[in-house]
């Protein structure tokens, strides 16, 4: 029926250091099947090294180039916009080290810097919100990686870069200019290009209705949501969001093989 699968990661593959019952089953029948796999996260905290290490070894044999995550598309997105650009990542270190060694000039001089990136951090402190503050009232470019509020982990959630960005905005006064990660179209240009698909072909299945199933339905792929992360039967009914395909988790796509 696809010949192009999106998965989302947290929530929907796994939990934390669990995999979803069912999901090393599910990934390896569209494999032999012949249908391309690409594993998406909003989560700027890994490589994508380490999503498909992780994957590996949970189960589900995974190559760096089949996951697209924040930072990959955040740099793929700065690299055509202002490759030459001064930033400041309020991020974590492995995000810090991603963009350093993409070439970008990384900076903590608010006369400096022309772009600010917020991030998942959860190392967010008090000095770098006053370094990206001072930047953007210096007229600095606000950028973020993922507009989420919360990060699905097991036993519970995290807060997450939709924190950080509504501090920058309340201070500031300025309003965030792009966010690259889902439910933007720029995640899923990525994506389709990683597959060498179009937006038709494709499914995406993920835990989200305002992220995954939004961007699946305005990309103009068919949205399929899995009741394992942070969406709930309640906020399903009331949502103005709706997937083509409501199933309890990973392991009941195979109907749709």
């Amino acid at each position: 029926m696809f010949k192009g699968f999106i998965f989302d990661l947290d929530g929907t593959v796994y939990l934390g250091e669990r995999l979803i019952p069912g999901a090393e089953r599910t990934i390896r029948l569209l494999r032999e099947a012949g249908r391309k796999v690409v594993f998406l996260s909003n989560k700027p905290l890994y490589t994508r090294e380490d999503y498909a290490t992780k994957l590996t070894r949970l189960g589900i044999p995974t190559d760096p180039t089949e996951v697209v995550n924040s930072t990959f598309v955040l740099i793929r997105y700065l690299e055509k916009i202002a490759p030459d650009a001064k930033v400041f990542v309020m991020g974590e270190l492995p995000f810090v080290a991603e963009m350093a060694r993409a070439g970008f000039r990384l900076t903590e001089n608010p006369d400096e810097i022309e772009y600010v990136v917020a991030a998942f951090d959860r190392t967010f402190d008090y000095r770098k919100f006053n370094i990206a503050f001072q930047a953007i009232k210096k007229r600095a470019h606000f950028i973020a990686t993922n507009p989420d509020r919360t990060c699905p982990v097991e036993g519970g959630e995290l807060p997450d870069c939709a924190g950080i960005i509504a501090a920058l905005e309340a201070t500031t006064l300025k309003k965030v200019e792009v966010i690259v990660g889902k439910p933007s179209p720029i995640t899923v240009q990525a994506a389709l290009e990683v597959m060498g698909l179009e937006a038709a072909e494709c499914i995406l299945i993920g835990d989200r209705l305002e992220t995954d199933i939004r961007m699946a339905r305005e990309s103009g792929m068919k949205a399929a949501l899995v009741m394992t992360g942070v969406t709930d039967r309640k906020m399903l009914e009331t949502s103005p969001v709706r997937p083509d395909y409501v199933l309890d988790s990973i392991a009941d796509l195979e109907g749709l093989l």
